[in-house]
């Protein structure tokens, strides 16, 4: 045999071998890359094949799918998983009329979220954010980012990055942390935004990289969070000590916020309904991910829609997440996000389920490593009951059945 042929397959090739599996790849920017009765062979936890499912491969363990779907594991790459208490007493508030001033006057709104978090143990942190994530993992998510931003202390901001951590250490799933110092104002601060940056950028983002606690630092860049240059100074912070950048950006106005994210090559600028053309340029240019909330769009009944159209024309990638959080968008089900950024969002379910696979691992920078099925790339696969892989967007409220692989 000379030394450019190759010898068959034969037993032992593959750790694992998947047999008689349709599989959605989604390595493909415009289809879902689907092999019909095909293979995957994985050998280390590293996908080693991807094709047709020929005799000849064999494994020292074999699933036969029996012509279910085979998909990257879905990812949720944006949440605010961990925190205290919850506010459905809000909720209740506003629909009965109550206004903002009213909610806050009572102790309500992101306040009453961070002293609910500061008075609770890690722990007890730890027990609740796992049932949420216990949720996300019966839909197929093996992937999820969890944002600090409940503490607005440096002693809390830490114990929440610390519970991530440990979540990711507990449960069969990957945590991606990103720290959130700059979400809201705490009232220790109230009169003085520049001095909280300035604690920001001096004691919280040094002390989270010397724990290596996150991976990213996120900014709430709005005209009732943190300024432009604001949120530049904790960019440069960010980069000063290793971190990457994204940003909660043009959510509810447009502060330009994505357009500086591109320009210190951020991963991801996240929410955009105010988005400008200007900033998707600059976007397009740098590579960065618009990731789409549709949960918070609805729970907040917002009106103005993001540029779903001008995000493809100049071909930004676009990821859905849940957005998990106790104020906006207290959603735990990505099937659900992809049902909404397809009916209120008008994306098609290929774009939806690439929202949450392939474009998703690229908003967290990860997109070398999960998010489709390729030879090289780790085995983070889901198996589905489904007919197609459009059954993901289509249903709500049913959960197709998913068995981790």
């Amino acid at each position: 045999m000379s030394q450019t042929e190759t010898k068959p397959f034969t037993s032992l090739n593959f750790d694992k071998l998947i047999r008689n599996v349709n599989i959605a790849s989604m390595a493909a920017t415009n289809d879902y890359g689907m092999i019909e009765n095909g293979a995957v062979g994985i050998t280390d936890g590293i996908i080693a094949y991807v094709g047709e499912n020929e005799p000849l491969h064999d494994a020292k363990e074999i699933i036969d799918a029996q012509g279910k779907w085979l998909l990257p594991g879905l990812i949720d790459c944006h949440t605010h998983l961990v925190y205290g208490g919850n506010r459905a007493n809000e909720f209740e508030m506003r629909l009965n009329g109550a206004s903002y001033e009213d909610i806050a006057k009572a102790g309500g709104g992101i306040i009453s979220s961070v002293k609910a978090t500061r008075e609770a143990s890690e722990q007890e942190l730890y027990e609740a954010a796992g049932k949420r994530l216990e949720t996300l993992i019966s839909e197929g998510v093996t992937t999820v980012e969890i944002k600090s931003g409940y503490g607005l202390d440096l002693e809390t901001e830490l114990k929440m990055l610390r519970v991530a951590k440990k979540l990711g250490q507990q449960y069969p799933v990957r945590i991606k942390a990103t720290f959130l110092g700059a979400h809201a104002l705490p009232p220790e601060y109230k009169h003085n935004t520049d001095g909280y940056i300035d604690l920001v950028c001096n004691e919280m983002i040094p002390a989270v990289a010397q724990e290596q606690l996150a991976d990213c630092v996120d900014v709430f860049c709005e005209n009732i969070g943190f300024t432009y240059a604001q949120t530049e100074k904790v960019f440069i912070a960010a980069k000063k000590h290793g971190l990457q950048v994204k940003l909660h950006a043009e959510q509810l106005s447009d502060q330009n916020g994505a357009g500086l994210v591109a320009d210190y090559q951020g991963l991801s600028a996240d929410h955009l309904e105010y988005l400008s053309q200007a900033s998707i340029d600059k976007m397009a240019k740098q590579g960065t991910i618009a990731t789409l909330l549709p949960g918070a769009f609805y729970f907040l009944r917002e009106t103005k829609l993001p540029p779903i159209q001008a995000l493809r024309d100049a071909g930004v990638p676009i990821a859905i997440a849940t957005d998990h959080n106790p104020g906006t968008s207290p959603c735990l089900s990505v099937l659900l996000m992809m049902n909404m950024a397809c009916t209120l969002f008008k994306m098609t379910p290929l774009e939806a389920l690439q929202g949450v696979t392939i474009n998703a691992a690229k908003a967290l920078g990860i997109d070398s490593e999960i998010g489709s099925i390729e030879i090289g790339k780790q085995a983070d696969l889901v198996l589905w009951d489904i007919e197609h892989p459009n059954q993901l967007s289509y249903q709500f409220g049913a959960k197709p059945r998913s068995t981790l692989v």
